[in-house]
């Protein structure tokens, strides 16, 4: 039997990076996958290369959460998990952030994971449980400069995940999230984040004690095992996957 034989399954952020190697993985272990995302081309490119279902649908919106659980409810006869992946970052300290850039990372990051916790509950209850997976970052604990507004983000998904997951055990639904360190994925290059992608990982090999950066399998392999029945008594961890660098002085 494959791990997640019978989970049925819905990816934000699905279409790269990290929510794109989760949905993979699950789809491989067995699953049934939807993904969901902002651009229609992409969405339809990625799901037809796939073979899962694609969801055009933008998480800071609250009717598009709503939409896109309905429709992989629908689509599936029911839903088991939540995979909440979609994120932004931008540069920006306490001085020099625009209100409407703080405003963008928290609406994606931090909205855009509750509207779609929110939005899944219904079918989660109606499935008499399941497992809803947050990424979060190694950014959620420790500050980092000129990233402040998505280090504000990550730090209130981490708090958002211990109160839903106390919340929602009497449903016997399970929250946790997943804080990575760097990992290679689009997220910086996709709105320059990083001038020199290339160098800024180079220079990442040195602050995760371990000697390398993440992948975005290295992440899937530990949302398998939080979507999986194997992790039944976990909910409310957040978990670092970061070579180390949790366990480091600020670098």
């Amino acid at each position: 039997m494959s791990a997640l034989e019978n989970k049925k399954v819905l990816v934000t952020g699905g279409t790269s990076g990290i929510g794109r190697a989760i949905a993979e993985r699950f789809l491989a272990e067995g699953a049934q996958v939807a993904i969901m995302s902002r651009r229609a081309e992409v969405v339809e490119e990625v799901a037809n290369e796939m073979g899962v279902i694609g969801i055009v649908g933008d998480v800071a919106s609250e009717a598009d959460c709503n939409r896109a659980a309905a429709e992989a409810d629908d689509a599936f006869g029911g839903l088991t998990t939540l995979v909440n992946s979609a994120g932004v970052i931008g540069n920006g300290g306490t001085e020099d952030t625009p209100r409407e850039e703080w405003q963008r990372q928290m609406s994606i990051n931090l909205d855009g994971t509750v509207q779609m916790c929110r939005a899944a509950l219904g079918p989660l209850k109606k499935a008499s449980g399941g497992s809803i997976i947050n990424i979060s970052s190694v950014t959620g604990t420790r500050p980092f400069g000129q990233i402040t507004a998505y280090c504000v983000s990550k730090a209130a998904v981490d708090m958002y995940t211990r109160c839903a997951a106390l919340e929602l055990a009497p449903h016997n639904i399970r929250v946790n999230a997943i804080a990575p360190g760097v990992v290679v994925t689009n997220l910086h290059t996709a709105t320059n984040a990083v001038e020199d992608y290339a160098a800024f990982l180079e220079r990442s090999r040195d602050t995760h004690p371990l000697g390398f950066v993440g992948e975005g399998k290295d992440i899937a392999a530990l949302a398998l095992y939080l979507a999986s029945d194997e992790s039944r008594w976990a909910t409310g961890g957040i978990y670092p996957l970061d070579g180390g660098r949790a366990n480091m002085s600020a670098r």
